[in-house]
């Protein structure tokens, strides 16, 4: 009776161990957010989950995605997508151009975007922080490719009153 115990309780222990490494490897992500680059979407210390397989889905512009922007570090990012691999992007009177046509960023809040242009290869995807007066993003770290971006989308499950969906 014992034995059978011990044998029951270290195999549920071994499988739940399984599902949890099969889920943060291929199905989603712990991300907490760090600073204010994604204000007022996103605040600093919201926890939530990433979705890896959302990624391997498609990635659009103005998805949240979670970023790794050094390989030899484990700093994960939070960033918005503005320029799709192949786009032409270019922020004028602080307004978007994709290919020279404009387009509206309604999610943004009462915030500047300098002046600047930038086309990208067929594997680049240029991202940027809601709160770009503070955001470290694709004009520091250059575009990103695919490869840099975990997973997109996000379930913040922290603050209590902030839980919800990002996309």
């Amino acid at each position: 009776m014992k034995k059978s115990f011990i044998k029951e309780t270290l195999k549920l222990i071994v499988e739940s161990a399984l599902i949890v490494v099969i889920l943060i490897n291929f199905v989603l992500i712990p991300c907490v957010v760090d600073g204010s680059s994604m204000v007022p979407n996103l605040r600093e210390g919201q926890f939530g989950y990433s979705f890896i397989i959302t990624k391997h889905l498609g990635i659009s512009r103005f998805d949240i995605v979670v970023i790794k922007p050094d390989a030899n570090s484990n700093k994960l990012i939070v960033k918005r997508v503005i320029g799709l691999p192949g786009e032409k992007i270019s922020y004028r009177d602080n307004k978007l151009y994709i290919n020279g046509e404009y387009v509206e960023e309604n999610f943004l809040g009462d915030v500047t975007t300098d002046s600047f242009e930038e086309t990208l290869s067929d594997n680049e995807y240029f991202c940027l922080g809601d709160n770009r007066n503070v955001s470290r993003d694709s004009r520091y770290y250059g575009p990103f490719t695919k490869n840099e971006i975990v997973s997109s989308h996000l379930l913040v499950i922290y603050p209590f009153d902030a839980i919800g969906f990002r996309k």
